[in-house]
Protein backbone atom coordinates (compact mmCIF):
# COMPACT_ATOMS: atom_id res chain seq x y z
CA UNK A 1 0.00 0.00 0.00
CA UNK A 2 1.16 4.01 -0.72
CA UNK A 3 0.34 6.11 1.37
CA UNK A 4 -1.75 9.10 0.75
CA UNK A 5 -0.48 11.37 3.16
CA UNK A 6 3.48 11.62 4.56
CA UNK A 7 4.66 14.05 6.76
CA UNK A 8 8.01 14.22 7.29
CA UNK A 9 10.23 16.05 10.30
CA UNK A 10 7.23 18.56 10.64
CA UNK A 11 7.90 21.57 13.20
CA UNK A 12 6.30 24.79 13.57
CA UNK A 13 7.58 27.37 15.75
CA UNK A 14 5.76 30.18 17.18
CA UNK A 15 7.16 33.91 18.18
CA UNK A 16 5.30 34.95 21.55
CA UNK A 17 7.54 37.34 22.54
CA UNK A 18 6.65 40.88 24.33
CA UNK A 19 6.57 44.11 22.37
CA UNK A 20 9.81 45.02 21.32
CA UNK A 21 9.63 48.07 23.65
CA UNK A 22 8.62 45.83 26.55
CA UNK A 23 11.82 43.21 25.70
CA UNK A 24 14.07 46.49 25.60
CA UNK A 25 12.47 48.50 28.80
CA UNK A 26 12.02 44.89 30.63
CA UNK A 27 15.52 43.18 28.97
CA UNK A 28 13.86 40.02 28.32
CA UNK A 29 14.76 37.87 25.56
CA UNK A 30 12.26 36.61 22.56
CA UNK A 31 10.67 33.52 23.61
CA UNK A 32 9.89 30.87 21.08
CA UNK A 33 7.66 28.14 21.46
CA UNK A 34 8.33 24.86 19.60
CA UNK A 35 4.36 23.21 19.12
CA UNK A 36 5.23 20.68 16.99
CA UNK A 37 8.92 19.92 16.70
CA UNK A 38 10.15 16.87 14.12
CA UNK A 39 6.78 15.19 13.57
CA UNK A 40 7.12 12.07 10.74
CA UNK A 41 3.94 9.70 10.15
CA UNK A 42 2.42 8.41 7.38
CA UNK A 43 -1.31 7.51 6.37
CA UNK A 44 -2.37 4.92 4.35
CA UNK A 45 -5.67 5.60 1.49
CA UNK A 46 -8.63 4.64 3.43
CA UNK A 47 -7.11 4.59 6.82
CA UNK A 48 -7.90 6.17 10.16
CA UNK A 49 -4.68 7.57 12.27
CA UNK A 50 -6.11 9.12 15.25
CA UNK A 51 -3.27 11.63 17.10
CA UNK A 52 -3.96 11.97 21.17
CA UNK A 53 -2.61 13.86 23.57
CA UNK A 54 -3.13 16.20 26.71
CA UNK A 55 -4.22 19.94 25.85
CA UNK A 56 -1.49 22.01 24.61
CA UNK A 57 0.95 19.06 23.31
CA UNK A 58 0.68 19.87 19.33
CA UNK A 59 -2.01 17.97 17.75
CA UNK A 60 -4.10 20.86 16.60
CA UNK A 61 -0.76 22.56 15.17
CA UNK A 62 -0.24 19.46 13.00
CA UNK A 63 -4.03 19.38 11.50
CA UNK A 64 -3.70 23.01 10.47
CA UNK A 65 -0.29 22.30 9.37
CA UNK A 66 -1.49 19.29 7.00
CA UNK A 67 -4.15 21.47 5.68
CA UNK A 68 -2.13 24.24 4.73
CA UNK A 69 -3.35 26.59 7.83
CA UNK A 70 0.11 27.27 9.00
CA UNK A 71 3.24 27.35 6.97
CA UNK A 72 5.91 24.83 8.44
CA UNK A 73 8.97 26.29 10.12
CA UNK A 74 10.95 22.72 9.34
CA UNK A 75 9.71 19.80 7.11
CA UNK A 76 7.20 18.56 4.79
CA UNK A 77 3.77 17.21 3.91
CA UNK A 78 3.67 14.95 0.73
CA UNK A 79 0.01 14.58 -0.10
CA UNK A 80 -0.41 11.59 -3.13
CA UNK A 81 3.59 12.15 -3.96
CA UNK A 82 3.15 15.71 -3.92
CA UNK A 83 5.21 18.26 -1.90
CA UNK A 84 2.25 20.09 -1.06
CA UNK A 85 4.83 23.54 0.05
CA UNK A 86 6.14 23.44 -3.23
CA UNK A 87 2.55 23.49 -5.23
CA UNK A 88 1.29 26.64 -2.82
CA UNK A 89 -0.50 29.50 -4.17
CA UNK A 90 -0.38 27.38 -7.71
CA UNK A 91 -3.28 26.09 -10.08
CA UNK A 92 -1.87 22.79 -8.55
CA UNK A 93 -1.98 23.76 -5.29
CA UNK A 94 -6.06 24.45 -5.40
CA UNK A 95 -6.52 21.53 -7.04
CA UNK A 96 -5.00 19.50 -4.06
CA UNK A 97 -6.54 21.55 -1.46
CA UNK A 98 -9.68 20.20 -3.23
CA UNK A 99 -9.11 16.63 -2.36
CA UNK A 100 -8.25 17.16 1.29
CA UNK A 101 -10.65 19.36 4.15
CA UNK A 102 -10.86 20.31 7.81
CA UNK A 103 -13.49 19.35 9.88
CA UNK A 104 -13.30 22.01 13.27
CA UNK A 105 -13.36 21.37 16.46
CA UNK A 106 -16.41 24.21 17.61
CA UNK A 107 -19.85 23.96 15.72
CA UNK A 108 -20.77 26.88 17.19
CA UNK A 109 -17.53 28.81 15.88
CA UNK A 110 -17.05 27.06 12.90
CA UNK A 111 -20.13 27.80 11.00
CA UNK A 112 -21.13 31.95 9.62
CA UNK A 113 -23.96 32.56 11.63
CA UNK A 114 -25.31 34.61 9.40
CA UNK A 115 -25.28 32.61 6.22
CA UNK A 116 -28.00 30.13 5.46
CA UNK A 117 -27.01 26.93 5.48
CA UNK A 118 -27.33 26.44 1.77
CA UNK A 119 -24.99 29.43 1.43
CA UNK A 120 -22.56 27.39 4.30
CA UNK A 121 -21.88 24.54 2.10
CA UNK A 122 -22.08 25.69 -1.29
CA UNK A 123 -19.52 28.07 -1.20
CA UNK A 124 -16.64 25.66 -1.54
CA UNK A 125 -18.69 24.63 -5.01
CA UNK A 126 -18.69 27.53 -5.87
CA UNK A 127 -15.11 28.54 -4.74
CA UNK A 128 -13.88 25.58 -6.88
CA UNK A 129 -16.12 26.31 -9.87
CA UNK A 130 -17.73 22.60 -9.26
CA UNK A 131 -21.52 24.41 -9.69
CA UNK A 132 -22.43 26.88 -12.66
CA UNK A 133 -26.06 27.58 -11.45
CA UNK A 134 -28.05 28.19 -8.31
CA UNK A 135 -30.13 25.16 -9.13
CA UNK A 136 -26.80 23.04 -9.37
CA UNK A 137 -25.80 24.40 -6.20
CA UNK A 138 -28.98 23.71 -4.57
CA UNK A 139 -29.38 20.12 -5.53
CA UNK A 140 -25.84 19.17 -4.24
CA UNK A 141 -26.21 20.91 -1.33
CA UNK A 142 -29.54 18.69 -1.22
CA UNK A 143 -27.79 15.59 -1.36
CA UNK A 144 -24.84 16.02 1.05
CA UNK A 145 -26.91 17.35 3.97
CA UNK A 146 -29.06 13.75 3.21
CA UNK A 147 -25.61 12.23 2.86
CA UNK A 148 -24.98 13.46 6.61
CA UNK A 149 -28.37 12.34 8.00
CA UNK A 150 -29.94 16.04 7.92
CA UNK A 151 -32.87 16.72 5.31
CA UNK A 152 -32.39 19.00 2.02
CA UNK A 153 -35.50 21.35 3.57
CA UNK A 154 -32.48 22.38 6.21
CA UNK A 155 -30.86 24.25 3.53
CA UNK A 156 -32.84 27.19 4.24
CA UNK A 157 -32.40 27.51 7.81
CA UNK A 158 -29.67 29.61 9.74
CA UNK A 159 -27.02 27.93 12.13
CA UNK A 160 -28.52 29.06 15.49
CA UNK A 161 -31.66 26.53 14.47
CA UNK A 162 -29.61 23.53 14.91
CA UNK A 163 -28.30 21.41 17.95
CA UNK A 164 -24.82 21.14 18.30
CA UNK A 165 -25.28 17.56 16.42
CA UNK A 166 -26.69 19.11 13.83
CA UNK A 167 -24.40 21.49 13.32
CA UNK A 168 -21.56 19.24 13.29
CA UNK A 169 -23.42 17.46 10.80
CA UNK A 170 -23.47 20.73 8.29
CA UNK A 171 -19.75 21.13 9.17
CA UNK A 172 -19.14 17.69 7.94
CA UNK A 173 -21.38 18.09 4.12
CA UNK A 174 -19.36 21.16 3.99
CA UNK A 175 -16.43 19.55 4.25
CA UNK A 176 -17.48 16.88 1.54
CA UNK A 177 -18.73 19.26 -0.53
CA UNK A 178 -15.73 19.20 -3.11
CA UNK A 179 -15.43 15.39 -2.46
CA UNK A 180 -11.85 15.23 -0.78
CA UNK A 181 -9.99 12.00 -0.33
CA UNK A 182 -8.49 13.54 2.92
CA UNK A 183 -10.48 14.73 5.81
CA UNK A 184 -8.91 16.56 8.73
CA UNK A 185 -10.72 16.06 11.35
CA UNK A 186 -9.79 18.18 15.09
CA UNK A 187 -11.65 17.00 18.04
CA UNK A 188 -14.93 16.87 15.83
CA UNK A 189 -17.14 15.55 18.66
CA UNK A 190 -15.66 16.76 22.06
CA UNK A 191 -18.00 20.08 21.86
CA UNK A 192 -21.20 17.72 22.13
CA UNK A 193 -23.20 15.28 24.46
CA UNK A 194 -21.90 11.72 24.62
CA UNK A 195 -25.06 10.62 22.48
CA UNK A 196 -24.66 12.79 20.02
CA UNK A 197 -20.95 11.56 19.49
CA UNK A 198 -21.80 8.26 18.72
CA UNK A 199 -24.19 9.48 16.06
CA UNK A 200 -21.86 11.85 14.59
CA UNK A 201 -19.02 9.26 14.88
CA UNK A 202 -20.83 6.52 13.35
CA UNK A 203 -21.59 8.98 10.42
CA UNK A 204 -17.90 9.45 9.86
CA UNK A 205 -17.34 5.83 9.60
CA UNK A 206 -20.30 5.12 6.80
CA UNK A 207 -18.72 8.14 4.86
CA UNK A 208 -15.59 6.65 5.45
CA UNK A 209 -16.88 3.08 3.97
CA UNK A 210 -19.16 4.50 1.50
CA UNK A 211 -16.24 7.33 -0.03
CA UNK A 212 -12.84 5.48 0.65
CA UNK A 213 -12.17 8.62 2.69
CA UNK A 214 -8.20 8.62 4.44
CA UNK A 215 -8.76 10.21 8.42
CA UNK A 216 -6.55 12.33 10.35
CA UNK A 217 -8.73 11.94 13.89
CA UNK A 218 -7.29 13.97 16.80
CA UNK A 219 -8.84 13.92 19.66
CA UNK A 220 -8.34 13.24 23.36
CA UNK A 221 -11.01 10.80 24.31
CA UNK A 222 -9.11 8.04 24.17
CA UNK A 223 -13.04 5.67 23.90
CA UNK A 224 -13.51 8.09 20.71
CA UNK A 225 -10.32 6.88 19.19
CA UNK A 226 -10.54 3.57 19.57
CA UNK A 227 -14.08 3.63 17.99
CA UNK A 228 -12.99 5.67 15.03
CA UNK A 229 -8.98 4.83 14.78
CA UNK A 230 -6.80 1.88 12.85
CA UNK A 231 -3.42 3.64 13.62
CA UNK A 232 -2.98 5.63 16.99
CA UNK A 233 -0.04 8.73 17.18
CA UNK A 234 0.70 9.60 21.47
CA UNK A 235 2.09 13.22 21.36
CA UNK A 236 3.58 14.49 24.35
CA UNK A 237 5.17 18.09 23.98
CA UNK A 238 5.21 18.63 20.10
CA UNK A 239 6.60 15.18 19.33
CA UNK A 240 5.54 11.59 18.79
CA UNK A 241 6.19 9.24 21.36
CA UNK A 242 4.59 6.38 20.18
CA UNK A 243 2.98 5.16 16.87
CA UNK A 244 1.39 2.03 16.59
CA UNK A 245 -1.97 0.26 15.44
CA UNK A 246 -4.86 0.40 17.51
CA UNK A 247 -5.22 -2.93 19.09
CA UNK A 248 -1.49 -3.08 20.11
CA UNK A 249 -1.23 0.40 21.66
CA UNK A 250 -4.63 -0.57 23.68
CA UNK A 251 -3.75 -4.34 24.74
CA UNK A 252 0.23 -3.58 25.10
CA UNK A 253 0.95 0.45 25.27
CA UNK A 254 4.81 0.93 25.01
CA UNK A 255 5.51 3.93 26.67
CA UNK A 256 4.85 5.08 30.07
CA UNK A 257 3.58 8.29 28.75
CA UNK A 258 0.71 6.03 26.71
CA UNK A 259 0.04 3.74 29.86
CA UNK A 260 -0.39 6.43 32.07
CA UNK A 261 -2.91 8.22 29.45
CA UNK A 262 -4.72 4.11 29.02
CA UNK A 263 -4.74 4.11 33.00
CA UNK A 264 -6.50 7.40 33.49
CA UNK A 265 -9.92 5.63 31.55
CA UNK A 266 -12.22 3.98 34.28
CA UNK A 267 -12.37 0.09 34.55
CA UNK A 268 -15.63 -0.87 33.45
CA UNK A 269 -14.20 -4.84 33.89
CA UNK A 270 -12.75 -3.91 37.01
CA UNK A 271 -10.14 -6.30 36.26
CA UNK A 272 -8.59 -5.33 39.44
CA UNK A 273 -5.04 -4.68 37.94
CA UNK A 274 -2.58 -2.06 39.16
CA UNK A 275 -3.09 1.44 37.67
CA UNK A 276 -1.02 4.30 37.57
CA UNK A 277 -3.28 7.47 37.20
CA UNK A 278 -1.27 10.62 35.44
CA UNK A 279 0.81 12.48 37.60
CA UNK A 280 2.16 15.87 37.23
CA UNK A 281 1.47 18.47 34.64
CA UNK A 282 2.35 18.84 31.07
CA UNK A 283 5.40 21.41 31.52
CA UNK A 284 5.73 24.87 30.11
CA UNK A 285 6.39 24.79 26.59
CA UNK A 286 8.30 27.95 26.81
CA UNK A 287 11.15 26.18 28.84
CA UNK A 288 10.79 22.24 28.32
CA UNK A 289 12.63 19.87 29.89
CA UNK A 290 16.09 18.66 29.06
CA UNK A 291 16.38 15.32 27.35
CA UNK A 292 12.96 13.34 27.42
CA UNK A 293 10.21 16.02 27.53
CA UNK A 294 8.13 13.49 29.74
CA UNK A 295 11.51 12.75 32.15
CA UNK A 296 9.96 14.87 34.91
CA UNK A 297 6.51 12.53 35.68
CA UNK A 298 8.29 9.55 34.69
CA UNK A 299 8.67 6.55 37.14
CA UNK A 300 11.17 4.94 35.10
CA UNK A 301 13.14 8.01 34.35
CA UNK A 302 17.29 7.75 34.75
CA UNK A 303 20.00 10.32 34.21
CA UNK A 304 20.17 9.20 30.84
CA UNK A 305 16.29 10.14 30.04
CA UNK A 306 17.58 13.89 31.73
CA UNK A 307 20.06 14.10 29.48
CA UNK A 308 19.57 12.59 26.10
CA UNK A 309 16.46 13.09 23.48
CA UNK A 310 15.19 9.87 22.93
CA UNK A 311 14.32 8.86 19.33
CA UNK A 312 11.39 7.79 17.52
CA UNK A 313 12.19 3.69 16.43
CA UNK A 314 10.96 1.10 14.95
CA UNK A 315 9.95 -1.90 17.35
CA UNK A 316 8.41 -4.78 15.51
CA UNK A 317 6.13 -2.37 13.14
CA UNK A 318 5.82 -0.34 16.74
CA UNK A 319 7.62 3.01 16.92
CA UNK A 320 8.45 3.97 20.56
CA UNK A 321 10.76 7.04 21.89
CA UNK A 322 12.01 5.95 25.12
CA UNK A 323 15.42 5.12 27.00
CA UNK A 324 13.23 2.62 29.09
CA UNK A 325 11.81 0.54 26.40
CA UNK A 326 15.11 0.74 24.63
CA UNK A 327 17.04 -0.86 27.09
CA UNK A 328 14.33 -3.41 28.31
CA UNK A 329 13.80 -1.22 31.75
CA UNK A 330 10.33 -1.90 31.60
Amino acid sequence: MTALVEVKDLAKTFDVSAPWLNRVIERKPREFVHAVDGVSFQIERGRTLALVGESGCGKSTVARLLVGLYKPSRGSVYFDGIDTQAVAGTAAGRALHRRMQMIFQDPYASLNPRWKVLDIIAEPLREHGLVDTDAQAKQRVGELLQSVGLSSADMDKFPHQFSGGQRQRISIARALATQPEFLVCDEPTSALDVSVQAQVLNIMKDLQRQRGLTYLFISHNLAVVRHVSDEVGVMYLGRLVELAPKRELFGRPRHPYTRMLLDAIPDIHMTGRARTPVQGEVPNPLNPPSGCAFHPRCPHANARCSRERPVLQDRQGIKVACHAVEEGRL
